[in-house]
Parts: structure tokens; C-alpha cells; sequence
């Protein structure tokens, strides 16, 4: 049965039409670091594998579905759908990754599968934010808040970029719908492969957002945005905050203070995965970055040849990881910018972490901020009011 799961993941994702030119291990961040890691390699051992064995193979758990390979396959092999499918199968025949930060994050979206959990989602809003009983859109806020807590040490932003995303909403005249009984997407759980979890995530959801009869879902995850907008049949536009922005950038001029500084500060972009190679939206940050009057200036390796923050799904951080976290710092310090700035909680997370290093924390330093949270400092205080 598992040979079979196996063939039909290769039949399904292209895996057969793979040419063996090695164009994907050539970009691939995680084969520049460690040679015993291919994509085509792996899709030879499957290919070849008659019993299953593949399975075990800690090479399905250390791919960081960046996409990056699919970017320059000649045959179009959906490598990280392949992947995908593979560690479902895996987690059918009782073989899993190894979960960083103790599975706490697996845990609590298994915890929230359960219709009947109560949760307190609503805690982060405060006094000047203003939401409604009913709106055309609904903010998604996904895990921002339960990750200020498990990364205070790193000095996360997640309810900082919630507050703000709502903040920025009010200045643009919209009073979004929050949700107390919102779960986690899911995401990670179904990239893990866990995807009868992830089944009972996306149906709680769905009936709670379609039962709002809003036409809109905003989110500040590029993940969220994708899990929603791809995996979930909603039925309703899902939006990232920064295509929001960017289109009703009029309209927001109006409510944000000019660049007082005569030398601008200097910024370098972080592409998250999900929002450029698998949504496109590489244009609208950057964007709004320059309309926030600062100056951009590109790593060697942006938009679509952009470079991973280093690890999927809270899985396989380790050494290898690592490299690339370190290597993606000083590729921003190398810029000279004063602000490496991403659209993405994961991005900041795993940057900051890595600058904890106690050895390397001089050498990686660089202030990491979240876009939403730059444009929600500039607002004016009467916007919105």
C-alpha cells in the first residue's frame, strides 16, 4: 500500500519526468550546505524504491518547500507538492521530522482541531482599535499571539503586527471583524503531512469565516494568506495586508507622516517564501517601502532567487538551518541597511533567534522588522478617527 501511496505521488507530481540534470540541486539552499541532500537524488530513491524504505528517509523531512527548485525544473516536477505528499505518507507508515521547540506549536494547533476547545483570541486588542459585529472584511490573525510568548526571548512582534494590521485597517476607513473562534490555519500541519488535523482545522474555519458573510479575509501571514486562498475552498477574496496596502496606497498617503530624517533609513526585503515564489507579491512591499520614503537596497539573492529563512514548518531546525539564517544575515548586513524587513512573523523569528548566537551575535546584527509594524509607526494619530 505504501509503494503504491509512493507511485501515485510520482505519477500525480511529475517525479517521473525527472531528467536527473540537477538544475534543482544546483539552487536548492539546503544542497549548498549539505551534499547528502538533492532533490533529484531524492526522486531517484523513490523512483527505485520497492518496499517502502524510502519512508525513513530523513531527506522527505529536510526539504524547506522553498520552491526555489521549481523555479528552473525543464520538466516541471511539482518537487514540493511531491515532498508534501511523501511525508503524508510517511505519517501513515509512523514516521515523522523532528519538530523543533518541543512540538509546542504542533501541539497547539492539534489542541485547536477540537470543535469544542475555548480559546482567548481576542486578548491583544486594545482600546483604540476598532473592530465590528459585521464588516465586509475579517482579519485573520492566525498564531501572532501565541508566538509573542513562545519567542519572548527573541522579542517577537506578533501582537505588535496584529495591533498594527488593525491600526492600519482603521485609517483606511475599515473596521474589520475578528474572530474568537478563529483556529490556526493549519498550515504547517498539512506541509508536515498531518493532514487529517489539518481536514479539521480548515472546516472549522471555513464554516466560522463564511458564516461572517464578509467578502474578504486580510491576513498578515504570507502562509495564512496561501493556506486560505489555495487549500480551504472558501469562497471569499483572501488578501495579504501588503496587496491590500499597496492597492489602497491613496487613500493610506493621506494618513501617514512625511520622511522627517534628511538621509533616509536604508532597508533590505526579506521575500517569505509563500507570499513571492507561491503568490507573486514581490512588487507591492517593496512598494510600500519606498512610499514610506526609505531607501531599498536588494541582497544579492531577492525576489524570485530569493533566499529561505531556513527552515519549514517548524521542523529539522538544526545545524544546516542555522548555516543558512547566518549566511542570509550577512548577506542583509552586506547591503549596509539599517533594517532587514520582512512581511513575515517566521522570517523574524528565525532571524532573531539566530542572532542569539552568543559567538556569532556581532557579525549576524541587524535590527529585523516587520513591514506592517513601519507603516503602522508612521500613521498619524488622527488617522482614521
Amino acid at each position: 500500500m505504501q509503494t503504491e501511496s509512493i507511485k501515485e505521488a510520482i505519477r500525480t507530481h511529475r517525479a517521473h519526468y525527472c531528467l536527473d540534470c540537477g538544475k534543482c540541486t544546483s539552487v536548492c539552499p539546503i544542497s549548498w550546505r549539505d551534499p547528502s541532500f538533492s532533490p533529484r537524488a531524492l526522486v531517484e530513491s523513490c523512483r527505485l524504491d520497492a518496499t517502502g524504505t524510502v519512508l525513513s528517509d530523513e531527506r522527505i523531512w529536510e526539504c524547506l518547500t522553498c520552491g526555489r527548485c521549481s523555479l528552473v525544473c525543464p520538466s516541471d516536477v511539482q518537487f514540493v507538492r511531491f515532498v508534501r505528499e511523501l511525508r503524508s505518507v510517511a505519517r501513515h507508515a509512523h514516521q515523522e521530522g523532528h519538530c523543533t521547540h518541543g512540538a509546542t506549536i504542533q501541539t497547539w494547533m492539534r489542541m485547536m482541531a477540537d470543535p469544542e476547545i475555548k480559546q482567548e483570541r481576542l486578548g491583544w486588542l486594545t482600546g483604540d482599535l476598532r473592530t465590528a459585529a459585521k464588516s465586509d472584511t475579517v482579519y485573520f490573525v492566525g498564531c501572532l499571539p501565541y508566538y509573542d510568548v513562545l519567542f519572548r526571548n527573541t522579542g517577537a512582534q506578533g501582537t505588535e503586527i496584529a495591533q498594527g494590521a488593525v491600526r492600519i485597517m482603521n485609517a483606511l476607513g475599515i473596521e474589520p471583524m475578528v474572530l474568537s473562534d478563529e483556529r490556526c490555519c493549519g498550515h504547517d500541519l498539512l506541509w508536515e503531512g498531518d493532514t487529517d488535523t489539518f481536514g479539521r482545522l480548515a472546516k472549522l474555519n471555513t464554516e466560522s469565516l463564511r458564516a461572517t458573510g464578509a467578502r474578504r479575509v486580510v491576513t498578515t501571514c504570507p502562509e495564512c494568506a496561501y493556506t486560505l486562498r489555495t487549500d480551504y475552498q472558501l469562497g471569499m477574496e483572501v488578501v495579504h495586508i501588503t496587496e491590500l496596502l499597496a492597492a489602497r496606497w491613496d487613500k493610506l498617503a493621506e494618513c501617514v507622516t512625511a520622511q522627517e530624517s534628511e538621509q533616509p533609513l536604508t532597508v533590505t526585503f526579506q521575500d517569505p517564501c509563500r507570499l513571492g515564489r507561491y503568490m507573486g507579491v514581490y512588487d507591492q512591499p517593496r512598494q510600500l517601502l519606498l512610499n514610506l520614503g526609505l531607501q531599498l537596497a536588494e541582497m544579492d539573492h531577492h525576489g524570485s532567487r530569493s533566499i529561505c529563512c531556513g527552515t519549514s514548518a517548524w521542523t529539522q531546525c538544526g545545524a544546516t538551518a542555522k548555516c543558512i539564517q547566518v549566511d542570509r544575515l550577512r548577506e542583509a548586513r552586506a547591503t549596509g541597511s539599517d533594517l532587514l524587513v520582512t512581511s513575515c512573523v517566521k522570517c523574524q523569528i528565525h532571524f532573531k533567534c539566530a542572532q542569539n548566537d552568543p559567538v556569532l551575535e556581532d557579525g549576524l546584527r541587524i535590527e529585523v522588522r516587520d513591514l506592517v509594524t513601519l507603516v503602522a509607526e508612521r500613521l498619524k494619530e488622527s488617522a482614521g478617527s
